[in-house]
């Protein structure tokens, strides 16, 4: 039995600036939520002066919802983490991070430019990532006679 789905092959880094304000974000592939707090944590000691380094990861096939995480970072509630996290759960990937990382230009963006601009680099990196399958298996141990033995033989893949 498999199951496959569309996981980054890479880490794809883009950039947008927004009314002098500079969003860096960087996506990668994370097969679990440890990987995914270390990944954020790398990102965050690289941009250390950043004025914010918002985060949203979705781990294990596309569309599940139990293995999510988000942050806003100091960003006003509900602006930056969870419009990140709907993109990356509308993307069709699945065991992926995103960090984007925010340099404060001087200029308010308010809430709605803020979502903009998050979910924006989402989509950005999203567009430019490179893609590799992910087949998970799962491992089967039957008894059977051997008379059964064609006939389950026949209900297997190949």
């Amino acid at each position: 039995m498999s199951n496959r789905y569309p996981i980054p092959a890479e880490t794809c880094r883009v950039e947008d600036e927004i009314k002098r304000s500079r969003f860096i974000t960087t996506l990668a592939h994370t097969p679990a939520r440890e990987e995914a707090r270390i990944f954020i944590d790398q990102i965050r000691a690289e941009f250390p002066d950043a004025s914010h380094n918002c985060w949203a990861f979705l781990i294990g096939p596309p569309g599940t919802t139990g293995n999510v995480g988000m942050s806003d970072d100091g960003e006003p509630h509900g602006t930056a983490g969870r419009p990140m996290l709907t993109v990356l759960a509308h993307s069709g990937l699945g065991d992926v991070v995103v960090v984007v990382t925010r340099y404060f230009g001087g200029t308010k963006l308010g809430k709605g430019g803020l979502v903009r601009a998050y979910s924006g680099g989402v989509q950005h990196a999203l567009g430019k990532v490179q893609c590799t399958e992910r087949v998970t298996r799962i491992a089967v141990l039957a008894t059977i006679g051997y008379a059964s033995y064609k006939s389950f033989k026949r209900l297997l893949p190949d």
